[in-house]
């Protein structure tokens, strides 16, 4: 069922059918929803907006895609972690320089099992978005992530990692206290834990900043995310000197879900609600909690070597070329 989050809307050209819809069924629930005329009729208009919802994002263009993987009320690792976790115990600094809010790390529970969580965090509001950086984290966030991520190969942990950011801060303090040095840490951490890693995309997936939570044994992306080496934005500026190309880019650059997976970028697409995962978090969380779980399934026969062999042979099939 399609229900908007408890957040300020924001309305992209193309979703306006839906929110229309959606609109007029709120209005209705606010007139009454135990008159049983207007039950039936908000029943009615909520399996219309599925029915648009699946036929307007069946046709989506990449740009359009990315637009709804950047959307302001998509959720974050925050708005996941709520749902799919308990004890949540969250970890904050590097013990070198700071703490930086971009990236969330915490032990928590899975499923009545420890875990250690990781993920990029956006803020809704531009106060917070200034607080968390707009998802960009500092060389101070990747260090904390490779903090954990040695906590949990230490204590035999699971790692879940969650994507979702432009890419990493490039500013000058950033490179002056070792970003590309950070991000390769975080990877190598990753690399080398004896234990089941499971990353999921959930919005965009930027580069380097996103691969440093990426090395996995099992890659996931929810339907609309998107991963790439630029932004469409940037390969138009460079390539043709103009950003407004962004849409020649996206379609070129294969970033998609669909392009992610037929090239085996990715190892499963996590479907998404009708209209999006920012229509409704409790459907999203529900539908990656199932897919996590099936991999965790598939991944705790492994030995710890097993798993890091995994790892790797996974990343050494990466690619296509010709000679």
């Amino acid at each position: 069922m399609l229900q908007a989050p408890a957040v300020a809307t924001v309305v992209l050209p193309f979703e306006r059918p839906i929110a229309q819809l959606l609109d007029k069924i709120a209005e209705l629930r606010a007139l009454g929803a135990e008159d049983p005329g207007v039950a039936a009729e908000v029943g009615r208009l909520e399996q219309q907006a599925a029915e648009l919802a699946r036929e307007l994002f069946s046709r989506l263009t990449p740009i359009e895609k990315v637009q709804l993987a950047r959307h302001a009320n998509r959720p974050y690792t925050s708005d996941l972690a709520s749902r799919l976790f308990t004890d949540w115990v969250e970890l904050k600094g590097d013990r070198r320089f700071a703490e930086d809010e971009a990236i969330v790390a915490a032990l928590a529970r899975y499923r009545g099992r420890s875990v250690v969580v990781v993920g990029h965090q956006k803020g809704r509001s531009t106060k917070e978005n200034v607080r968390r950086n707009f998802g960009m984290p500092h060389p101070e966030g990747y260090r904390k992530a490779a903090r954990l991520f040695e906590l949990g190969a230490r204590f035999g942990l699971p790692i879940l990692t969650f994507i979702d950011t432009p890419g990493a801060y490039p500013g000058i303090g950033a490179e002056e206290r070792g970003q590309a040095e950070a991000i390769a840490a975080s990877i190598a951490a990753l690399c080398r834990a004896p234990v089941p890693v499971v990353a999921t995309i959930t919005g965009e997936g930027g580069s380097g900043g996103a691969l440093a939570l990426g090395v996995a044994n099992k890659v996931f992306v929810l339907e609309l995310g998107f991963y790439s080496v630029i932004s469409p934005e940037g390969c138009a500026a460079i390539l043709w000197k103009d950003a407004a190309l962004a849409p020649e880019a996206a379609k070129q650059l294969k970033l998609t879900a669909a392009d992610l997976y037929r090239l085996g970028i990715v190892d499963e697409i996590v479907k998404e609600p009708p209209g999006g995962a920012h229509q409704d978090y409790e459907a999203t969380a529900a539908l990656l909690d199932e897919a996590i779980a099936r991999a965790l399934g598939e991944l705790e026969g492994m030995s710890p070597a097993q798993l890091i062999q995994h790892r790797y042979e996974r990343y050494r099939k990466l690619g296509a070329f010709t000679e």
